[in-house]
């Protein structure tokens, strides 16, 4: 089967060029997914966005994203990997755009879903790529250097965020997708060659599709939202656009996780009757036979509960207790990029002397040491400096643990399968994150309770100290600086933030027991993780001067 359309040999330095432009194309979506972050306050004001618009901004993307993914990963396989991320990258490109020139709520909302879209396109065609691409030891070093990206690029987008927002307009946080675009574009026209699969298997399993897509979304959103809209009893009224959720006894949230769950259910019960007739299906089931693509899932999902926890807690602690602004805020957190770089750059080279999954447990042990050593220094009183060997050191985990797992995820997965497998993985990202972001925000808010107890410490009456708890906890602590306005504001900042230093503590120890977890989890990978190869497919070559496709 050696004219497979899998089998894509690139020679020399043309698939590193190829890389390079895919990597660009992942960069630009993780790049937007955290620049928003700090576009979002100077959007409010622009835009007169209500509190529950704006919250719509980033649950948009992340509702179509994550429950798109497998959908996108099997069109891949099946009309061209290459020509699924060209799409994608278009999509998105034109979604910026009309991010950037929204001048309502609605518009932007949906323009935010388009980007979602288009997201869901580019991140498991570009790893099916690469998994068809390279092999041998230039695999491991390929995916090294897209771990390493994702994990840069997650630290460097508030600091691009914060710089374009602070000295340009917020419309340029997304307009710089623009260029960036172009030049994926011609680099993936030019370089990257068209994979899909090999089996030629057509048809689309539209039922599986539908089923998938309705359960992540219901999922996800359930996870995401039910902080907010109340897990079981409403606790704030959900609308989209003029429709109003109609009832008042139970919230949306849990017949959204419901359905969710069902329509999962039933999808695994009909994917397995359609394999069994040799039909096509969305997600082939037996993937999970291989151990380490299973085992590999369970430890995406476990590590990503914690993996970026505390990313999304430190900004608010910073800005609200030490006066950082957003640019400065990015800065400090450049320390987590640079790890995270160094460690592309070393992640290879290990994994070829101990194995992928000895490096993918070193990550998750730095991750460990980064996130409790933050755990233990951060105070009213810290500063970026002190913070800064902390978060190299979690950014070097994050560098290592990327980028290993999803070269062992992949690893023994049949090419022709790539871009469903690919999707899978970073579908158990995103469901990981989504319950870790709710997990995290509820340890966060409780945590912050602890304000009322510091603030009647140093002699505020009950009835005051617990009116500025509920502020504090209710805002994120972003109503701290608000507080020095008022009489004695000097006693009720120092408590206010004596308590946000309290439950960043309470969200550093939730966020490295949960990586801790997922460590434990990788004790059941296979050691020596290292390419099936299915019937009619050659051995892979460890040439570094050509590769031959598996």
């Amino acid at each position: 089967m050696s004219n497979a359309p899998d089998q894509v040999a690139l020679q020399g330095k043309r698939r590193w060029i190829a890389l390079l432009f895919l990597a660009l194309g992942v960069s630009m979506i993780i790049l937007d997914a955290t620049v928003v972050n700090v576009a979002i306050p100077t959007m409010v004001r622009d835009l007169n966005l209500t509190t529950n618009e704006a919250e719509w901004v980033n649950a948009a993307y992340s509702l179509t994203f994550a429950s798109l993914l497998i959908f996108f990963g099997r069109l891949a396989d099946r009309f061209g990997r290459k020509r699924l991320f060209i799409i994608g990258v278009i999509v998105f490109v034109l979604a910026s755009v009309l991010v950037a020139s929204s001048n309502d709520s609605i518009s932007l909302i949906a323009a935010r879903a388009l980007q979602g879209i288009g997201g869901a396109m580019i991140l498991p065609s570009s790893l099916s790529v690469i998994n068809a691409v390279f092999v041998g030891k230039a695999r491991a070093v390929a995916f090294a250097v897209w771990g390493g990206t994702i994990g840069g690029m997650a630290a460097l987008g508030p600091l691009v965020g914060g710089w374009l927002t602070t000295y340009y307009s917020w419309h340029w946080a997304f307009l710089i997708n623009v260029p960036i675009g172009v030049i994926v574009l011609i680099g993936v026209v030019l370089v990257v060659p068209e994979t899909r699969d090999a089996l030629g298997r057509k048809g689309i399993d539209l039922v599986g599709t539908v089923l998938v897509t309705i359960g992540l979304l219901g999922i996800v959103f359930a996870l995401i939202e039910g902080q907010r809209y109340g897990w079981l009893v409403p606790t704030e009224q959900f609308s989209i656009g003029s429709w109003t959720w109609p009832s008042d006894s139970i919230s949306v949230v849990p017949v959204a996780g419901i359905l969710g769950i069902l329509s999962i259910v039933a999808m695994l019960f009909i994917e397995n009757a359609r394999a069994q007739a040799g039909k096509v299906v969305v997600l082939d089931l037996r993937l999970f036979r291989i151990r380490s693509f299973g085992a590999g899932n369970a430890v995406a999902v476990i590590v990503s509960l914690g993996e970026f926890g505390l990313l999304f807690a430190i900004p608010l602690f910073l800005q609200a207790t030490r006066g950082y602004d957003a640019l400065q805020t990015g800065v400090i957190l450049l320390a987590l990029a640079l790890g995270s770089f160094a460690a592309s750059g070393l992640g290879a080279a290990l994994s070829q002397r101990f194995g992928p999954v000895r490096v993918l447990q070193l990550g998750m042990v730095l991750e460990v040491i980064g996130i409790f050593g933050l755990g233990l220094m951060l105070s009213t009183t810290i500063t970026g400096w002190q913070m800064a060997p902390w978060l190299f050191i979690y950014g070097m985990g994050v560098g290592f643990a990327t980028a290993q797992l999803t070269g062992v995820i992949l690893s023994e997965v049949p090419v022709e399968e790539s871009g469903t497998a690919s999707a899978v993985q970073s579908t158990s990202r995103q469901v990981g994150a989504a319950i870790g972001t709710a997990i995290i925000g509820t340890t966060l808010i409780i945590g912050l309770g602890t304000t009322t107890t510091e603030l009647e410490d140093r002699g505020v009456p009950t009835e005051q100290a617990q009116q500025i708890g509920d502020a504090v906890a209710g805002s994120a602590g972003q109503a701290i600086p608000a507080l020095a306005q008022q009489p004695d504001g000097d006693v009720l900042v120092e408590a206010a933030s004596q308590g946000f230093a309290n439950a960043i503590k309470s969200v550093a120890w939730v966020a490295g027991a949960l990586v801790f977890l997922g460590l434990l989890t990788s004790l059941t990978l296979p050691k020596n993780t290292a390419r099936v190869e299915s019937e009619g497919y050659e051995s892979p070559t460890e040439s570094e001067e050509g590769s031959a496709s598996p």
